[in-house]
């Protein structure tokens, strides 16, 4: 088996790296045929046993769930076939599926209807394993449909409201009945907090089943915001709650319910309202919840511990920090009781402590120069905690894992590149995507030794597929940065290169705080288009400037009050020395970019234009004045205490300075940078006299995506670029 995997890492790796072909990349092939495409390893569930996994999949044109064996991928049984599992006669046609901790029933969602970017409605069932029986839920389409812990009954919600059903009666409880929109939610986010706190499912079972803890969200006095959608002969106005930098948020409240009497508590979180719950989480105690709260300035965390009971809680942690703190999902309790190991940035990189809240002792697990990513997974079989690092590049992630005492560090995927890991139950395996800058994705499965026990996608039609084609160079250098920076970059240089001649180069970038763009993995952002306009003589460089991440807190919080002006200095800076190289054409230097990315490419043309010939931007923020308060003020602080950072760095406000060619693109149904961005920008260009392209896309989102959308999308921005560099 190990030669086998071996040999097969080996073939794909000296595939990827030829394309020596003559074929050229088409916008149909990209956007159209879709002929790029690459194979990941969908519907894989490990099994709780933590040796089997469940899969999707369609056979005889039936959906089935079935059942493999994950060491040697042995078929062992099938749990649903939609032939079988009928509701009134009607086939559902599965979109997704949940099993209960016991697996003896399924949630099978259907119909799905997206709300925003990340949550969907969908028409749920349960369905029994063992009697081959499926159930409707409810009879209207409903959000985050979990299972108890013990599959007795599911949590749902539905008109603001929070609902569960008990399966054997049929009985629907309504924990709450005061959900009303565009005022009270109930167990689910409000906009901001999802966009920008990235959970939507805003309750939880405490693990013996008996409370649920869930969030509401009282969104009176949030202004609301509203979308034109030109869907009819009138235009229908969507209007939602969005609060902008410096406007009221929702008050928000944790309250616990007891499933034994219907009572409900509320969390003490102190007097202050003008605050963020960014995260709830049980504890192994099932009557305390972890509450967290953060300032509004999302400099002060504190980590509150409530009695189910009573609602009460104490103060159990708490930082401060001097810029910002990051909210995420690495922290998990420690059985005892009074220990939890998380992520910090409290010695100016990212790493594992453990602390342990009785005795107030704190300890470093993962210390030196470089950042932690994720906690992968608790091992308490074998008091070990696995997480991936950036540990000898920020251009790559690599599995670790280090005892709870951190001694016995261990490196579990030593190879270069990037591995994406999903844990797997028991920790007896694990998941790894590992792919490289020029290698697509090869899936593993690992045992917890790291040893490659075998692969479960290979790509290898994909690497085989682009043997045909004429692939420009991919591959990493540096720039130096405004401020004496390395930057670190990839490029990709025509087919054919010739040193000796001169080529246009047109810069990507997105730059957001604590973002990555350049990166070990496969593949990088919009890499076949990129490849297509290399195939036209194009060279394409990415640079990771000031603000982005993995490179230590002060690298990435400089940006701090200031977004924009650094950035788009060392996009400039970047330009200015491809411009010294013997084969670049210093006149032909474009950028561009989407959403951040796309404030930038602006910021970068108005300031630098006498390096940029032309920009193209696409659903960018013109002002953060528009833009969500959460994210926003994290960097900036309010309008009121920061205006001149807000201003002076505002595509908005520099238009006078635009001598370029530029595209300015956006959808009008932008729930996220709202399309007023790019109208306010569009009145400041007609007030200067200046003349520039525009192109929107009516009723479309942020992502800008949807029938034939994509496809007219990049053709714009090919031909403008074709014609203005």
């Amino acid at each position: 088996m190990r030669y086998t995997l071996v040999l097969l890492a080996l073939l794909i790796s000296q595939l990827s790296y030829a394309g020596k072909g003559d074929k050229l990349i088409t916008l149909d092939d990209l956007y159209r045929n879709n002929i790029f495409s690459m194979k990941s390893v969908p519907g894989f569930n490990a099994m709780k046993d933590g040796m089997r996994y469940s899969k999707l999949e369609t056979k005889d044109k039936n959906q089935v769930v079935n059942i493999y064996s994950l060491a040697d991928d042995s078929w062992v049984g099938t749990v649903f076939n939609s032939s079988m599992a009928k509701v009134d006669g009607k086939t559902i046609r599965v979109s997704g599926y949940e099993f209960s901790d016991d697996e003896t029933k399924l949630l099978i969602k259907s119909e799905p209807d997206p709300v925003y970017r990340h949550s969907v409605f969908y028409k749920t069932y349960v369905y029994d394993i063992a009697n081959n029986r499926m159930d409707l839920l409810a009879d209207e389409k409903v959000l985050h449909a979990t299972f108890s812990p013990d599959g007795s009954k599911v949590a749902y919600v539905h008109g603001n409201d929070l609902h569960y059903k008990d399966l054997a009666t049929g009985k629907v409880t309504h924990v709450t009945i005061d959900g009303e929109w565009n005022s009270i939610i109930n167990g689910n986010c409000d906009w901001v907090y999802e966009e920008e706190f990235g959970f939507t499912r805003a309750f939880q079972w405490s693990p013996d089943g008996k409370y649920l803890a869930y969030y509401r969200f009282d969104e009176r006095k949030v202004p609301e915001y509203t979308l034109p959608i030109y869907n009819g002969l009138y235009p229908e106005n969507y209007k939602y709650k969005y609060p902008k930098a410096g406007e009221p948020n929702s008050i928000v409240e944790i309250r616990i319910h007891n499933l034994a009497d219907a009572s409900s508590v509320t969390v003490n979180t102190g007097k202050e309202t003008d605050q963020y719950i960014p995260r709830i989480k049980w504890t192994k105690d099932p009557s305390a919840l972890c509450v967290y709260r953060l300032n509004r300035l999302q400099n002060h965390l504190e980590l509150l511990l409530a009695d189910a009971r009573s609602g009460v809680s104490q103060v159990i942690y708490t930082e401060t920090n001097k810029y910002y703190i990051d909210i995420n999902d690495n922290l998990e309790f420690l059985p005892g009781g009074n220990t939890f190991i998380f992520t910090s940035e409290r010695d100016k990189y990212n790493h594992l402590y453990s602390w342990n809240w009785k005795t107030r002792e704190l300890k470093e697990l993962t210390p030196g120069k470089f950042d932690i990513d994720q906690i992968v997974g608790i091992d308490t079989k074998r008091k070990k905690v696995y997480y991936t690092a950036a540990e000898n590049s920020p251009l790559e992630r690599k599995l670790f894992a280090v005892n709870w005492n951190g001694r016995g560090k261990e490196l579990l995927t030593p190879e270069d590149g990037t591995h994406a890991i999903t844990s797997i139950e028991g920790h007896n395996y694990f998941l790894d995507k590992y792919s490289t800058l020029n290698e697509p994705p090869i899936y593993y499965l690992r045992d917890n030794n790291g040893k490659k026990v075998r692969i479960l996608e290979d790509n290898i039609k994909l690497a085989l597929k682009l043997e045909d084609y004429a692939l420009g160079k991919l591959q990493f250098t540096t720039f130096k940065g405004a401020y004496g920076d390395d930057l670190n970059a990839w490029m990709i240089t025509p087919p054919n290169f010739d040193k000796n001649k001169k080529y246009p180069v047109l810069m990507f970038q997105y730059s957001g705080p604590g973002s990555q763009q350049v990166l070990d993995r496969y593949s990088v952002n919009n890499y076949f288009w990129h490849q297509m306009l290399a195939q036209k003589g194009y060279i394409i460089v990415c640079a990771d400037g000031t603000g982005t991440g993995m490179r230590g807190e002060e690298f990435k919080k400089k940006t701090y009050l200031q977004l924009g002006k650094l950035e788009s200095d060392d996009q400039i800076a970047v330009a200015k020395e491809l411009g010294k190289l013997s084969y670049v054409d210093k006149n032909r230097i474009g950028i561009w970019g989407w959403s951040y990315g796309g404030f930038m490419s602006s910021t970068c043309l108005f300031k630098g234009g006498d390096v940029f010939k032309m920009a193209i931007a696409v659903a960018p923020v013109s002002n953060w004045r528009y833009y969500d308060n959460i994210y926003t003020e994290r960097y900036m602080r309010t309008p009121a205490e920061n205006p001149s950072g807000y201003d002076n760095n505002a595509p908005e406000k520099m238009v006078k300075n635009l001598q370029g060619k530029y595209l300015l693109i956006h959808g009008t149904a932008d729930d996220n940078v709202h399309f007023q961005n790019a109208v306010m920008l569009t009145e400041a260009m007609i007030q200067a006299d200046k003349e520039f392209e525009s192109e929107y896309y009516p009723d479309k989102a942020h992502g800008i995506s949807g029938g034939n959308t994509r496809y007219h999308l990049f053709n714009r921005m090919t031909n403008f670029i074709l014609n203005n560099l």
